[in-house]
């Protein structure tokens, strides 16, 4: 795992970090990845606090999502980068990984196992969502309230 934070100035002109960390793409790296949000909120609502408390969680689950998804679709290393957005009022969160499929949406199925839902999910909660194929993989770009 690898940390490399920069520095960006919000209009009160306190310092918030942006995120960039790289994951082997192990089945822990989704609970490190999730901390490693964490951090970056904690951080984030020092400088600019969320307009409700739900953002936090949310942003968290994305993350979550989007990190399991990768482990399961997209085997190999990610990169997790989290901002905030251009207007201080959202969070933009990417996830870049070594496969060039875009994710589909799949029915969810209970009675094989689950799944299936958290394409869906990262949609409801985020204000926009894009993927941008690389020829060597993807980035999924999120964009959520704050």
């Amino acid at each position: 795992m690898e940390i490399e934070p920069s520095r960006d100035k919000n209009r009160s002109g306190a310092e918030i970090e942006t995120l960039t960390m790289t994951f082997a793409g192990r089945l822990q790296n989704v609970t490190d990845a999730r901390l490693a949000a964490e951090g970056f909120l904690r951080d984030l609502a020092r400088a600019s606090p969320p307009s409700a408390a739900e953002h936090w969680d949310d942003v968290l689950l994305v993350v979550t999502e989007l990190a399991a998804n990768t482990i399961q679709y997209a085997p190999g290393p990610f990169e997790l980068h989290m901002r905030p957005t251009i207007t201080r009022d959202g969070v933009h969160v990417t996830l870049r990984d070594g496969s060039s499929t875009p994710p589909t949406p799949r029915r969810f199925r209970p009675s094989e196992g689950g799944g299936g839902i958290g394409w869906h999910l990262v949609h409801a909660l985020c204000d926009q969502v894009s993927v941008v194929t690389r020829p060597d993989g993807k980035d999924v770009h999120a964009f959520l309230p704050w």
